[in-house]
């Protein structure tokens, strides 16, 4: 049996098991995408660019402002490209509605002239929408990824950055940079594509300390943080505002801040939001930089989870469980962060649809850092492997993240 036939087999099997569900929205939150130390934004957008702008595709709005979506329990085997002997991926792996639209590994590369200062760097591969091949490039240091699959966000190596540029992925040219008074290092879209949020620093957020003894088995730790706010920029003019927002303090733990803590929008897009190492775990803002109370379904988001809210947004994807199976996490209400369910899964990654979620997850040899990309149906003990194992250990082009985004 090939892999699509395989594939086709699993998912008619999750939809005879499935009760019908009820079309939702297709806004999603943007997750922060680091557990531990630093990670992307998961990135979920949707526009029309004016003429001057890059065109970045929308789903088609119903009168009401929803959109066309079908119930979760009808996707279709065609909707799902796996490519289980594939790690890095070369070729597109999606299901549903999101893709993995871009994967990026990590490298230390250590400051000339200095005893203890090193980088973490990344190289991406992007997803070109045209030949649906991964392309690997060295000349972005962050890259998010507008759904339609064909626009792309980026700053250019050497953070923090004086502009912002907007790449064509098919052509892989940046068709306009929007330069930028204070420096930039993450980038993140609004729900519907007409906005960024973009973290500004005074130094490099990526900036690691080395230890001076190796032989003490130490580990890189991260610098203190050197953020200082947030733009909020329209996408189609370039034109927006810079807020500040006060770094924490590195002797009070209360208000300590990772070196990346960046912004993201709210899942309506009326708000600004990151995440914090501490209680209560989060900080909102409103666009105009004043420090507002979390809305109500945003006080049990957790910003190192990366797939956020579902498309209806009745659940909200949650923390490492391991009850019920070796690797499990849980599917939270965002209103009450009582646990609904406990799913397959070591770590959820995106929303296929209401019901069905891209995730890590381990191998029969057990090994909790031996991962592969997977398609995880809620109330299923099917797991349908979209990925090869990716590598153990960190720092290596086998050591992959992925980048998300709405196709």
């Amino acid at each position: 049996m090939n892999v699509d036939e395989l594939v086709r087999d699993s998912l008619r099997e999750q939809a005879d098991q499935q009760i019908p569900a009820v079309a939702g929205l297709a806004d999603r939150v943007l997750a922060l995408r680091r557990r531990r130390r630093t990670r992307r934004i998961a990135s979920v957008a949707a526009a029309t660019a004016a003429v001057v702008a890059v065109a970045v595709a929308v789903p088609l709005l119903k009168p009401g402002g929803t959109t066309d979506v079908r119930p979760a329990d009808v996707m279709e085997p065609d909707r799902i490209t796996a490519h289980p002997d594939q790690s890095p991926p070369r070729d597109l792996i999606a299901a549903g509605r999101t893709a993995l639209a871009a994967y990026f590994s990590r490298a230390v590369v250590p400051v000339p002239h200095t005893a203890d200062q090193a980088i973490s760097t990344h190289t991406y591969w992007l997803l070109n929408p045209t030949t649906k091949k991964y392309v690997k490039t060295t000349k972005w240091s962050w890259v998010a990824v507008a759904p339609g699959l064909q626009t792309a966000a980026v700053l250019e190596q050497n953070l923090p950055a004086h502009r912002i540029g907007l790449l064509d992925l098919a052509s892989g040219e940046v068709k306009r940079w929007i330069p930028v008074d204070h420096t930039v290092g993450g980038l993140a879209f609004s729900g519907d594509g007409s906005k960024l949020v973009a973290t500004t620093y005074s130094a490099n957020p990526d900036l690691v300390i080395t230890p001076k003894d190796d032989s003490e088995g130490e580990q890189p730790v991260v610098e203190q943080s050197h953020r200082t706010g947030f733009y909020v920029l329209d996408v189609a003019s370039g034109q927006g505002s810079w807020s500040e927002v006060q770094s924490g303090d590195p002797n009070d733990p209360s208000s300590f801040l990772n070196s990346r803590q960046d912004f993201a929008f709210s899942r309506d897009g009326g708000l600004v939001w990151s995440g914090l190492p501490s209680e209560p775990g989060y900080q909102y803002y409103d666009l105009k930089g004043r420090q507002v109370d979390a809305p109500a379904d945003g006080k049990h988001v957790q910003w190192y989870v990366d797939a956020g809210f579902s498309p209806d947004g009745t659940k909200l994807a949650g923390d490492f469980a391991g009850k019920k199976y070796k690797t499990s996490s849980w599917i939270v209400d965002p209103r009450t962060g009582k646990n609904l369910t406990e799913t397959h899964g070591q770590q959820l990654l995106a929303w296929a649809d209401d019901s069905s979620l891209v995730a890590w997850d381990i191998g029969k040899d057990g090994n909790e850092f031996h991962q592969r990309l997977v398609l995880v149906t809620l109330n299923s003990d099917k797991v349908v492997p979209l990925s090869d194992f990716r590598a153990t250990k960190d720092n290596t082009p086998g050591r992959w993240e992925p980048v998300f985004a709405d196709r």
